[in-house]
């Protein structure tokens, strides 16, 4: 299936989506592409907010989306590899039988395919700004990326027959 196709399918079957990836055999440059993907759709999902806290400040755009650029596409990265170990270790500790590349798929997979509520949270960060409203997109956004991560992990730790 194509990327996009698997991303709508994540929102009625996560865990079907990452065992069906996983089933495809260990790709490392296909996760790679997917946390890079996910890392930049997370940088253009900012840039309205950053552009709404350059005009009500008077800061640099520039200056804010370099920041932004260099935190997303080159620390994340190293960071979701931090948090993907230290996942399979958890798991591992109770009773998850995946690999390492499986714990990295599914957060990797979680990260892209919760970029479409990440893009309207940062479309209502930049438009309406702090509220109510900012809120309960951002905690449907976190909501929709633990989901996916969680349910993608437990497929991932669970050794395929």
């Amino acid at each position: 299936m194509a990327v996009t196709s698997d991303i709508a399918a994540s929102y009625r079957g996560p865990g079907r989506v990452v065992r069906r990836l996983l089933e495809m055999g260990q790709r490392e440059d296909r996760a790679l592409a997917f946390l890079m993907a996910g890392c930049v759709l997370v940088f253009v999902a900012q840039m309205p907010r950053l552009a709404r806290e350059a005009h009500e400040t008077g800061q640099e755009l520039n200056m804010l989306m370099g920041a932004s650029l260099l935190a997303w596409v080159i620390f994340a990265p190293i960071l979701f590899y931090v948090i993907a170990a230290l996942s399979h270790v958890v798991a591992r500790l109770v009773g998850g039988r995946g690999d390492w590349y499986g714990a990295r798929l599914a957060l990797f997979w979680a990260l892209l395919a919760a970029a479409p509520v990440l893009l309207l949270h940062g479309l209502v960060a930049g438009l309406i700004g702090p509220g109510p409203a900012l809120d309960t997109v951002g905690g449907l956004a976190l909501g929709v990326f633990l989901w996916f991560w969680l349910a993608g992990l437990r497929q991932a730790e669970r050794a395929l027959e």
